[in-house]
């Protein structure tokens, strides 16, 4: 599993480089044309070379700084990452794991979550457009559409509905309708909120161990002595005895279907 995730890791981030020229082009026909190259060799009178960086690699480059924004703001990673944050408070641990930690864990179980989505990507629009059998733009508009469905089934519709009315748009007939401008946000406001209803479910049984070693200290007239200290050896055996991580890795993945 952890081959192929990675393999087609790789083919969604080139799609996205690939694609995204057809996305930023004004004129399609433009970026087809032969004698148009990514760089461009001019001899001076000198002897030297003049290298000139055509608009395609300024495309490139930025797709490179928009990358990571797109695979926060429209995978699992937020609601990931925010579940794990969480976690570490209600246990009492303030830097450990360390984010570097809960980052690389949280990354590589949205490589593990989104893997079906990149599959279709892979087989509906990358290899259709490396065999040069549609255009770059066809291909980023059936790459679009199994991302769509995985940001409209983790989807509120009140979110939905919040954010058109925020845009000015009074309803939409049929899901394709809907704007990427208003999807994401949507989708990203969703997950929060299923990220943070995740999070209080996993803070009430920590609470109660506080609480508990908390009223003990009282009743021995202990009150100097800081409840954390005592609860939170009894919190990290609990996480533990349990097998924590497991149930909740396991939970986030159910979240999504699996």
């Amino acid at each position: 599993m952890p081959a192929r995730t990675g393999k087609y890791f790789i083919l969604t981030i080139s799609t996205l480089l690939l694609l995204g020229l057809g996305v930023l082009a004004a004129d399609q026909a433009a970026w087809a044309a032969p004698n148009i190259e990514a760089l461009k060799m001019t001899p001076n009178t000198d002897g030297t070379q003049t290298y000139s960086v055509t608009i395609q690699i300024l495309t490139i480059m930025t797709l490179l700084t928009l990358l990571p924004a797109m695979l926060m703001m429209m995978t699992s990673f937020t609601r990931i990452v925010v579940v794990f944050a969480i976690l570490r408070q209600a246990i009492g641990l303030q830097q450990t794991p360390s984010n570097q930690i809960l980052v690389g864990l949280a990354l590589f179980l949205t490589f593990f979550i989104m893997t079906p989505v990149w599959e279709r990507i892979n087989v509906e629009a990358l290899q259709p457009y490396l065999n040069e059998e549609i255009t770059s733009l066809t291909a980023l508009q059936r790459a679009q559409i199994p991302v769509r469905e995985f940001m409209l089934a983790q989807t509120r519709e009140s979110d939905l509905t919040t954010f058109a009315h925020i845009g000015g748009y009074q309803g939409f007939a049929t899901e394709e309708e809907i704007p990427l401008t208003i999807l994401v946000p949507s989708f990203v406001t969703s997950e929060l909120k299923t990220a943070f209803q995740m999070g209080f479910m996993l803070f009430i049984p920590f609470l109660i161990v506080d609480l508990v070693v908390a009223s003990i200290l009282m009743a021995m007239g202990m009150m100097m002595l800081s409840p954390i200290i005592i609860s939170l050896p009894f919190k990290i055996m609990l996480f533990v005895l349990i097998d924590g991580w497991s149930l909740v890795i396991g939970t986030l993945a159910a979240s999504y279907g699996f």
